[in-house]
């Protein structure tokens, strides 16, 4: 079993699901008392957010890169960033060490396209739902994405990060998320990424008619599969 080198924190809320995700998936194939060999680098997820608010990509650079080398050092095999937002520098994270990077986009693609789909909505922070670097990877593999309109993002963004990192879920946040994936549905939207590892928290599979992408599930199941493979192919 390869060691899994997890650059979390961003939230904790979400990291302790990539934990739950990956030993139960560990456990389910191998039984007993199996678990995954899992090493984490947990940051502080206000340095983050502050550095998000002020566009400090730079520094957002150096810290992530730190925790890689930290990870490597640690005997780690295979890196993920277990957040969606913060996939912008995945290159540059992913270039400071000689492991392979697990891109959330490319195992969210692999899903999509084996479902037989090519347009589907897109939730997350605005920075991932308003910049680029989500949309093209997807974009790169045949896939079109729909975004909500401004005062959406603005929405999806504010139960992000007031509730969600916080541990709080609304049932009226959840309702009007809902109502968001309708509004994509009627934008032609087949289906929905919940793209940024907080959601899944509040929203369930089918809500608003359309099936979800889970990128924080899809994320730790890729990386048990690598855990368990004898191969090293990844996509940086």
């Amino acid at each position: 079993m390869r060691k899994i080198g997890l650059i979390g924190g961003m939230s904790w809320e979400s990291t302790a699901l990539y934990y739950q995700h990956i030993n139960r998936e560990v456990a389910q194939r191998h039984g007993g008392l199996r678990s995954g060999r899992v090493h984490l680098i947990s940051l502080d997820f206000q340095e983050i957010a502050d550095l998000q608010k002020q566009g400090d990509w730079p520094r957002m650079t150096e810290i992530l890169q730190t925790a890689a080398r930290q990870l490597e050092s640690s005997g780690a095999e295979v890196l993920l960033i277990c957040t969606n937002t913060m996939h912008r520098i995945s290159q540059e994270v992913q270039s400071v060490t000689g492991l392979p990077l697990l891109h959330i986009a490319d195992v969210t693609a692999d899903a999509i396209l084996a479902a037989g789909l090519h347009k589907v909505g897109l939730l997350g922070t605005r920075f991932t739902m308003e910049q680029t670097f989500m949309r093209d990877r997807l974009a790169a593999r045949g896939i079109e994405c729909v975004v909500p309109d401004e005062p959406g993002r603005i929405e999806v963004h504010r139960v992000i990060f007031e509730e969600l990192c916080r541990g709080v879920v609304r049932d009226d946040s959840r309702q009007k998320l809902i109502a968001l994936v309708r509004e994509l549905a009627a934008k032609g939207a087949q289906g929905v990424i919940l793209g940024c590892t907080e959601l899944t928290m509040i929203l369930q599979p089918g809500d608003g008619g359309l099936p979800s992408f889970d990128t924080t599930e899809l994320h730790a199941m890729a990386a048990v599969d690598f855990s368990l493979s004898s191969g090293s192919s990844c996509a940086n």
